[in-house]
């Protein structure tokens, strides 16, 4: 797989994982909670780790394309601001448009 394309994957990755937690009631989309409604606490504890999934998933194509470049605070602090950004959507359809029951 080119660059171009592992690049286009991975943004297609995190895309996916900051919405799915806004998305559905099951914690990662597989598992039912009891009570079945998830709070915003647990959406954002779940949006957390997808982040590190979808960074994982990054890594590994860093690391099959050559030498994985050193990451600092800068980086994180970017990245984490882009996949919140990546979540306005599911955040936006699930809190703030109104649904008929």
């Amino acid at each position: 797989m080119s660059q171009t394309a592992s690049v286009w994957v991975v943004l297609l990755v995190a895309l996916l994982a900051a919405n799915l937690p806004f998305l559905n009631e099951r914690l990662f989309g597989a598992v039912a909670l009891p009570g079945g409604a998830k709070s915003l606490a647990i959406r954002f504890a779940e949006l957390v780790v997808l982040y590190f999934i979808a960074g994982g998933i990054g890594l590994l194509f860093e690391r099959k394309a050559g030498q994985i470049a050193p990451q600092g605070w800068e980086f994180y602090a970017v990245t984490g601001a882009l996949f919140i950004v990546l979540a306005f959507p599911g955040f936006t359809w699930r809190y703030l448009m109104k649904h008929r029951h």
